[in-house]
Formats: structure tokens, sequence, C-alpha cells
């Protein structure tokens, strides 16, 4: 199953500068993981916001909501959903 997520951080302006940048990293390691085992197949930066837009490739709904659950981000985060399903003009349909 196919979704673009985007996701939206706001984080607070008083939220210990330690505690920002351990969240960080720790977003940085598990966002990276997922692209290597290939759950987390794009992600994209908004320009001029906090924000990405991605794309995962999961076996269900309830593996990606077990993935946001888990961003150490999510917190701070307002999420939005697609799913999304191959466009029958598209001449690159993913495989």
């Amino acid at each position: 199953m196919r979704f673009a997520v985007r996701m939206d951080v706001d984080l607070p302006r008083d939220l210990d500068p330690a505690v920002v940048q351990d969240t960080l990293a720790r977003e940085k390691a598990y966002s990276q993981q997922l692209q290597r085992n290939g759950e987390w197949v794009h992600i994209w930066r908004i320009v001029g916001a906090y924000s990405n837009l991605s794309v995962f490739e999961v076996e269900s709904n309830d593996r990606l909501h077990e993935i946001l659950w888990n961003l150490p981000l999510f917190p701070y985060m307002t999420i939005e959903v697609t799913p999304l399903a191959v466009h029958p003009s598209d001449i690159h349909p993913p495989q």
C-alpha cells in the first residue's frame, strides 16, 4: 500500500535545546532506517516550512500508523495521510 504523508513540525519554543537535539538525532536515525528498509520510499522538504512530503510503501494501514506514531517528532507534528493508487496515464508506474 502506498501513501503520501505530509508532516508539519511545530516544536515548542521553550523546549530544552538538549531535548531538541536528542529528538532530532533519533528522528533522523529512525527515518533513515525506514528508508533503508524500503518502507519510506521518498522524502522531500517543503520549501519555506518545517515540513516534508513523504511517500511510504507499507503492508497495511496499521503498519503506517505504527511507523508514524513511533516518529520521535510525532508529538510535535500535524500529519495528513493520503492513500495513493497508480494512475492509468502514468508511463512509468511504480513496480
